[in-house]
């Protein structure tokens, strides 16, 4: 997804220019590609994704991880104030902050990562 709202796609399988999508045409479930013909988006919008927070990460030897016991602590590799990464099916899409929504953890996203930068973090 572009910062601007919209999604990046390609449209077809020679590559082609990117397709634009705003978000509302997404949730009609048709879309016009970069060919002025309409792309039905309804065959993957009911496909079930795995989104998940990546809250930090830590290193360390196989003798220290067999000595944790409850109430251990471990020092993770992300400052608090920084935003978390959220990631779909294990790819990062965004990052945001966590919130508190009717006693339940969620995700205010704070930037959505452009098609640029999650091939960069692939490299």
């Amino acid at each position: 997804m572009a910062n601007d709202g919209t999604t990046d796609n390609a449209t077809g399988a020679g590559g082609g220019a990117a397709a634009q999508y705003a978000p509302e045409e997404l949730g009609a479930g048709r879309a016009a590609n970069g060919n002025g013909r309409d792309v039905n988006l309804e065959l993957v919008l009911d496909v079930p994704v795995t989104v998940s927070l990546r809250v930090g990460s830590t290193t360390m030897p196989i003798r220290e991880l067999v000595k944790l016991v409850e109430g251990s602590v471990l020092a993770l590799d992300r400052q608090a104030d920084e935003p978390m990464d959220v990631l779909v099916n294990g790819k990062l899409i965004a990052h945001g902050e966590i919130v508190v929504v009717d006693d339940r953890f969620g995700v205010r996203l704070t930037d959505v990562v452009g098609p640029l930068e999650r091939i960069e973090k692939i490299a």
